[in-house]
């Protein structure tokens, strides 16, 4: 499949086994992510256009594992597992927690990811992201630090992914914010920063920063 990937693509597409990844995440290894992809598989439909994206659900929540990452990978911290299903293709912007995130791959996808260090004045260069290819049944932490959005399919089928963060994030805010500083600006939504290509709509419309400079990375297979 990657090797697909790379010749449909202008831009290199790497693995998330790559050294390449390092400085974006790691891949999780010591949790059985199994219910969650089966559940994923027979709960969850991707479609027809579009993204679906639920950050919370409770019967995701339920399973043995979520209660496993809760206590250790989070430390503790109260968390909330929900999905990603849908056909996107292109990058049409980029978002940042102040905390990692777990994406567990139900379908093959591929992810553009970039680095905070990276965002200058509120903007962000199309050329400084990389492409990585994220197999089915893989999970991924995705460091605080890492620039993302949504999957990009691999298919006319589209994907599936798990997502899992710190309870409350991306979920409206309840106050207004009052910016006290240049990335206090791109603060969207609880526990989300967010800068979108000036020619996604959606995200505009919903008060997204237009920090994105250069093309709209579309993605083939």
């Amino acid at each position: 499949m990657i090797r697909r990937l790379k010749e449909a693509n202008k831009v290199p597409v790497h693995s998330v086994g790559d050294g390449r990844f390092k400085t974006y995440g790691r891949v999780l290894e010591g949790y059985d992510f199994n219910g969650l992809i089966r559940w994923m598989e027979m709960e969850t439909e991707v479609p027809e256009e579009g993204n679906t994206y639920v950050p919370s659900v409770p019967e995701m929540e339920s399973l043995p594992v979520c209660g496993r990452l809760q206590d250790g990978f989070f430390g503790g911290m109260d968390i909330e597992v929900g999905y990603c299903n849908g056909k996107n293709t292109t990058l049409n912007g980029m978002e940042y927690h102040k905390s990692s995130e777990i994406n567990v791959a139900v379908t093959d996808c591929m992810l553009i990811l970039g680095h905070v260090w990276d965002i200058h004045d509120n903007h962000f260069r199309v050329e400084d992201a990389e492409v990585f290819f994220l197999e089915r049944g893989t999970a991924i932490e995705l460091y605080a630090t890492t620039l993302h959005l949504s999957p990009c399919r691999t298919s006319d089928a589209g994907f599936k992914a798990v997502v899992i963060l710190p309870r409350g994030t991306n979920t409206d805010l309840e106050r207004p914010v009052e910016p006290a500083e240049g990335q206090d600006r791109l603060l969207l939504m609880r526990n989300k920063w967010v800068m979108a290509h000036p020619e996604r709509k959606p995200l505009l419309d919903r008060g997204a920063h237009p920090g994105i400079i250069g093309e709209n990375l579309e993605l083939r297979y």
